[in-house]
C-alpha cells in the first residue's frame, strides 16, 4: 500500500499543507504521468519529484547538471533521513559499484545522476535491471539550445522515453519563456505528458537597477546599507573583473571569493564550498558559478554588468531568498554593456538566426533595464506571466518621473544623423553640449547644425536620453563599429514629427532608501537574540558534520522557533521545517537553547 504524499510531507519534510501547484503535479506523477514543470525557484519544484519519489516504488532517477548541486541536495536528504544517493566522479569505482548495487537491492529512495553518466550505455544497462520509480529531469531548460544555459548532453534524454516507456519522467525549470517550454517538450518527447505552469513571480525578491556611474562605490553603499553581514553573488561579465572585484571588495572588509571558470578546479571547489558552509560570504563571480547553487540564504545578488538576456537574469536573481525570505535583485549598467553583448553575439559563431534572436534578448533585457514601468510587470510578462505594481521594485517605491522628450529625442536622433552614425554616445553628446574637443574639431563636428543645441542637459542625462533611445529601438549600438550609434526604421516617424516619446528622467547618483528594507527581520529584539542563539548552535552542529548550516534548518525555521519559543519536542514538532528525522537528531539541543535564552 502507497503512503499518503501529505503523510510523508509532515513526517519527512515538517510541512503541513503543499503549496500552489505542488499537490496536483504530485498526485499526477504518482499516477503514472509525464510532466513539465515550470515553478519559480524556491517554490518548492524539488518536492514534485521527491515526494512521488518516495511514494512510489523503485529508485527515482534524478538528472542533475552538476556535482555540487547533487552533493547539496543529498546532503539535504540524508539530513531528513531519506535514502539517498549520487553517481558522479566524485566515486571511485568500488563506490560507483555499490550505488548500482543498492540501485538493484531497492535499497536506495533517490539517486542523482548527471546527463553525461545517465545516457552512458554501463549505466543504462544497470538500470534495465533496477524497479525504476521516475526519471526527474532537473534544470530542463539546458536542453534548449537557444537559452542561456544549454548542455548538449541534455539532448541525449529523449532517449529515456524509448527505453524505459512506461517510467514517468518530470522535467522542471524555473526559466523558460514559451519559445522554451515548446522546444523542451519536442526534445524530451513530452508531448503526451501535462504542463504545469506555476507562474515566475518572486514575491520576496525587490528589483532595483541604475544606471552605472561608479560601479564599486555604487555597489559598496548597497552592501553596507542593506546587507552588511549577509551572504551574497556578485555578477561580473569577465574573469579579470570577478578578481578584481574579489580583491577590492576584501579590502574594503568582507570576506569575498571569486569563482570563474579559468580558476583551477580545487580552488573553485574550495570557494564554493566555503560559500555553503559559511555564513556572510560573498561571491563575486561569472555565470559559471550558478546552478550547483542551492544555498537558501543569499540575501543579495548583484550585477556590476548586463547579463546576457531576461532568462540569465531571472535565473541569477533567483538565486537569491530561495527561503521566502525578503531578498535583494541589484544591478547596474551602461551602454558599454550593450555594446560588448552585441559584440559577442556578433562574434560567436552561431548562425544567423540564433543571433538573431539573441539580439532580441539583449534588447528585451535593456528595455527592462530602462522602463518606468513596475519592474516585475515588465519581467512577467517577458514570461507571459502578469501582476498588479508590485510594490517591491524601485519603479514602484521610487516611481521615476516622465516627461514627453520628442524634441530633446529628435535633437539626439539628429545629431547621430548629423555625425555620420559612426561614433558613440559619449562623442555624439560632446557634440550637442558645444564640446569643442580634439575629436570634435578634427571630424568638423563643431561646424554642424547639431553643435551646441542640447544645453538644456547635462552629460549624465543625455547618456540617459541615449540609453532609452537604444532600449526603445530608435537607435541601435553597432558592436563592430565599436559601439557607433546608428539610426533605425523606427526613428523616422519621430524626426517627422508623427510620433511622441516619453521618457524617464534621470534618477540621479542618489539612491532613495526605501521605508523598509529588503531582507528578513524580528521586530521583537528578545525574539531577533533567540534566533541568533539558534544560528550559533545551528553553525556548531553543521561543522561536527562538515555540511552547510542551511542542511540541518532553513533560517525561516528559526525564525518560527524564535517565535514560538517551543519548550518542549512536541511544541517543537509543530513548526514548519521540522520533519521526524530532524527533531530525533536535532529536538534535544534546539529546545535547549530555548530554555536557556527564556
Amino acid at each position: 500500500m502507497q503512503p499518503d504524499p501529505r503523510s510523508v510531507l509532515r513526517s519527512v519534510f515538517g510541512y503541513d499543507s503543499f503549496r500552489g501547484m505542488q499537490e496536483d503535479v504530485i498526485g499526477h506523477v504518482i499516477g503514472g504521468g509525464d510532466a513539465l514543470v515550470i515553478m519559480p525557484t524556491g517554490g518548492g519544484k524539488s518536492l514534485c519529484y521527491q515526494i512521488p519519489g518516495l511514494v512510489r516504488p523503485g529508485v527515482a532517477v534524478v538528472v542533475s547538471p552538476l556535482i555540487a548541486l547533487m552533493q547539496d541536495q543529498v546532503e539535504a536528504l540524508k539530513q531528513l533521513g531519506v535514502k539517498a544517493a549520487a553517481l558522479n566522479s566524485t566515486l571511485d569505482r568500488f563506490e560507483q559499484q555499490e550505488v548500482e548495487r543498492q540501485m538493484r537491492a531497492g535499497e536506495i529512495d533517490l539517486v542523482y545522476i548527471a546527463p553525461e553518466r545517465l545516457m552512458g550505455e554501463s549505466c543504462l544497462a544497470n538500470l534495465a535491471h533496477v524497479d525504476l520509480a521516475l526519471f526527474a529531469i532537473d534544470e530542463a531548460h539546458c536542453v534548449s539550445q537557444w537559452g542561456h544555459d544549454f548542455r548538449p548532453e541534455y539532448l541525449q534524454l529523449r532517449a529515456l522515453h524509448d527505453r524505459f516507456p512506461h517510467v514517468p519522467r518530470i522535467a522542471l525549470t524555473a526559466t523558460a519563456d514559451g519559445p522554451t517550454r515548446k522546444e523542451i517538450v519536442e526534445r524530451l518527447a513530452l508531448q503526451d505528458g501535462r504542463q504545469f505552469i506555476a507562474g515566475f513571480d518572486r514575491p520576496n525578491i525587490r528589483y532595483h537597477v541604475r544606471a552605472k556611474t561608479n560601479a564599486k562605490a555604487q555597489l559598496l553603499d548597497f552592501i553596507k546599507r542593506e546587507h552588511a553581514g549577509d551572504s551574497g553573488i556578485v555578477y561580473c561579465m569577465s574573469r579579470a573583473k570577478v578578481e578584481e572585484t574579489a580583491q577590492w571588495l576584501s579590502g574594503e572588509g568582507f570576506t569575498a571569493l571569486p569563482y570563474h571558470a579559468g580558476l583551477p578546479k580545487e580552488v573553485r571547489f574550495e570557494n564554493q564550498d566555503r560559500f555553503l558552509k559559511e555564513e556572510g560570504l560573498i561571491v563575486c563571480a561569472t555565470i559559471a558559478f550558478g546552478m550547483g547553487i542551492d544555498k537558501p540564504d543569499v540575501r543579495f545578488v548583484a550585477h556590476l554588468d548586463l547579463p546576457k538576456s531576461l532568462e540569465a537574469y531571472y535565473q541569477e536573481t533567483g538565486r537569491a531568498g530561495r527561503d521566502g525570505l525578503p531578498s535583494n535583485a541589484w544591478m547596474v549598467f551602461g551602454m558599454q554593456d550593450v555594446a560588448r553583448l552585441h559584440q559577442m553575439i556578433d562574434g560567436s559563431e552561431a548562425g544567423e538566426e540564433q543571433k538573431r534572436i539573441e539580439r532580441r534578448k539583449v534588447d528585451a533585457l535593456l528595455a527592462y533595464a530602462e522602463t518606468a514601468k513596475c519592474r516585475r510587470q515588465v519581467l512577467l510578462e517577458y514570461f507571459g506571466d502578469s501582476c498588479e505594481p508590485c510594490g517591491n521594485c524601485d519603479s514602484c517605491l521610487d516611481p521615476p518621473e516622465t516627461y514627453d522628450a520628442t524634441e530633446v529625442v529628435r535633437k539626439a536622433l539628429s545629431a547621430v544623423y548629423r555625425t555620420g552614425q559612426r561614433f558613440g554616445a559619449a562623442h555624439v553628446v560632446d557634440v550637442l553640449l558645444g564640446n569643442a574637443t580634439e575629436k570634435v574639431k578634427q571630424f568638423g563636428h563643431d561646424s554642424t547644425t547639431t553643435f551646441g543645441i542640447g544645453t538644456e542637459f547635462n552629460k549624465e542625462q543625455w547618456r540617459t536620453v541615449f540609453r532609452q533611445l537604444v532600449a526603445y529601438g530608435l537607435v541601435r549600438s553597432d558592436a563592430e563599429a565599436h559601439g557607433a550609434l546608428v539610426l533605425t526604421d523606427r526613428c523616422r516617424p519621430v524626426l517627422r514629427g508623427e510620433e511622441t516619446v516619453i521618457l524617464r528622467k534621470d534618477r540621479g547618483k542618489g539612491e532613495r532608501r526605501a521605508d523598509r528594507k529588503a531582507r528578513p527581520q524580528l521586530t521583537d529584539p528578545a525574539d531577533d537574540k533567540l534566533f541568533q542563539a539558534l544560528r550559533g548552535k545551528r553553525m556548531e552542529l553543521a561543522r561536527a558534520q562538515g555540511v552547510p548550516p542551511y542542511v540541518i534548518f532553513h533560517d525561516a525555521t528559526l525564525m518560527a522557533i524564535a517565535r514560538a519559543r517551543p519548550m518542549d519536542l512536541d511544541e517543537l514538532a509543530d513548526i514548519e521545517g521540522v520533519g521526524a528525522s530532524k527533531l530525533a537528531r536535532y529536538g534535544e539541543d534546539i529546545i535547549q537553547v530555548v530554555v536557556d535564552e527564556s
